[in-house]
């Protein structure tokens, strides 16, 4: 949950951020004594202090051994699953050994057969009935990765990251928010920072680009939404050449002097400052979290910890709708692309979708989760993806929310997640820096790594997946300051 408005933000290991307050909370009046008394005696104080610190270092070597010990559970995870992958090699069994006793009669050796031949189809089966048809085209088949571009510049930590969606082919710009209180456009290209929005003036917590025309939507622990243009001018470096040389790329001389020329380029150009928005929106009296495009483009969702959503028209910035019912403070919100729906999740464990297309406004509140619901998103035309601090995601289908089509089991709590339109994958990122990629039935792709050379070292907030892009499929943001572009491919093993 993003950061507070104001206040800096704690940089203590293993602190949870989004549980941080993101307002200003006047500090409650303290006991005030005469300096002359001294109310704990010296040995008594020391004593104390020494307490602490032995609770404060057997605090340490605990986060430790259950990070290591995590590790292993991880390593050993994979090994099981990888065996799981090849039900068939039980066929294969070895039954030299029977042949070679003699003293086992016939109808023990034939008996044995069976019990082995029964257990052997009980695995197919079962391995046969958890495998969807869209995986089972994947099944020999393995998740390739790679970093092909990093983002650097925020100072603080990013709750968030998203890819333009009207932008020509190739000139995909991406957009990250970040508790700085900035909100930065990149070029995808050249990794290089081309807006710079200072509007703000608290934790920027969510960006969403407009459905067709340039323009950006923020939302922030200034309690306010805002609107501004996000129309760039991309270094000519970006436009000359097709991508940029990642540091693990074989390129000859040709491609090695093309690509010093294009750092020149982009060495010289710096990056535009916007202050001043097209359109604030106001109305809430708490953080405002997210905020999202309706369908159209002419209308505004917000989400806020005021425990409401609230509908604003785009142009005018006037109110049409103030949405209640949760409990307690809204996590998310996201619109449908092709329908006027809405989903909000909330830190109450449930998530509501509403329904605009009738003139009754109809509201379904979904309760399938037993902790925060930290966000929830629509899949495709029918379906919503939810994930939360329970460490699960699960799938919904619009029509039919009472039990979900599929339910993910996870060892972290679930960040903002993203679906990928054209595969159904789901990318999961995690509090403990893991971001794992399923797809839309449930069944586990892969993991991509967290290592310090290739990954997040601090927990990763958010994800986004983008479609046409010719280098990178899928970014990913967290508290380490940066985001990662990722080239993902699953290819058939020989």
């Amino acid at each position: 949950m993003p950061l507070d408005n104001n206040k800096p933000v704690s940089k203590t290991k293993g602190s949870r951020r989004r549980n941080q307050a993101n307002e200003e909370v006047s500090s409650p009046p303290m006991l005030r004594f005469d300096s002359d008394v001294d109310i704990m005696p010296p040995h008594l104080r020391k004593r104390l202090h020494d307490l602490f610190g032995q609770i404060e270092k057997e605090f340490e070597n605990l986060y430790a051994e259950n990070l290591a010990l995590q590790e292993r559970l991880d390593a050993q995870t994979e090994r099981v699953e990888a065996t799981n992958r090849e039900p068939n090699s039980m066929d294969n069994t070895d039954t030299s050994d029977v042949n070679l006793k003699p003293k086992r009669s016939g109808h023990d050796i034939i008996r044995q057969a069976s019990a082995a031949s029964q257990i052997s189809q009980k695995i197919k089966t079962t391995y046969k009935a958890s495998t969807s048809k869209f995986v089972s085209s994947f099944r020999n088949s393995s998740l390739l990765f790679s970093v092909v571009r990093k983002f650097e510049g925020h100072r603080d930590g990013i709750w968030e990251v998203m890819v333009s969606r009207a932008s020509h082919p190739g000139q995909q710009v991406l957009g990250t928010a970040s508790a700085d209180h900035s909100a930065r456009i990149w070029s995808i290209q050249t990794q290089q920072c081309a807006l710079q929005y200072l509007g703000h003036q608290g934790s920027v917590n969510s960006i969403r680009f407009h459905p067709e025309r340039e323009l950006a939507l923020t939302s922030s622990g200034d309690r306010t939404a805002h609107i501004w243009g996000a129309h760039v001018t991309l270094p000519e470096s970006s436009k000359r050449f097709g991508r940029a040389v990642s540091v693990d790329d074989d390129v000859d001389n040709s491609e090695k002097e093309e690509q010093q020329e294009a750092e020149s380029v982009e060495q010289a150009w710096e990056a535009a400052t916007l202050r001043t928005p097209s359109m604030e929106l106001t109305g809430h009296t708490g953080v405002v979290v997210a905020a999202d495009w309706m369908m159209e483009g002419n209308q505004v969702i917000t989400a806020s910890w005021d425990r409401t959503a609230i509908l604003f028209d785009a142009e005018t910035g006037d109110q049409i709708t103030c949405l209640t019912g949760h409990d307690q403070e809204l996590t998310d919100v996201r619109a449908h692309h092709s329908q006027r729906l809405v989903v909000t999740s909330s830190k109450d464990t449930t998530f509501r979708l509403w329904d605009f297309r009738s003139p009754s406004m109809q509201v379904n509140v979904c309760q399938g989760h037993n902790q925060p619901v930290t966000s929830a998103l629509f899949a495709g035309s029918d379906k919503v993806v939810s994930g939360s601090d329970d460490r699960t995601v699960k799938v919904w289908d619009v029509k039919n929310m009472r039990s979900p089509l599929a339910a993910i089991r996870i060892d972290s709590s679930v960040n903002r997640l993203a679906v990928s339109s054209s595969q159904s994958l789901i990318a999961i990122p995690h509090d403990n820096r893991h971001i794992r990629i399923y797809d839309i039935n449930g069944n586990r792709i892969g993991r991509l790594p967290r290592s310090n050379r290739q990954g997040h070292s601090k927990m990763v907030t958010s994800v986004a997946w983008t479609e046409d892009h010719p280098v990178c499929n899928l970014f990913s943001c967290g508290f380490d300051r940066k985001v990662l572009g990722w080239n993902i491919n699953l290819r058939e093993k020989d």
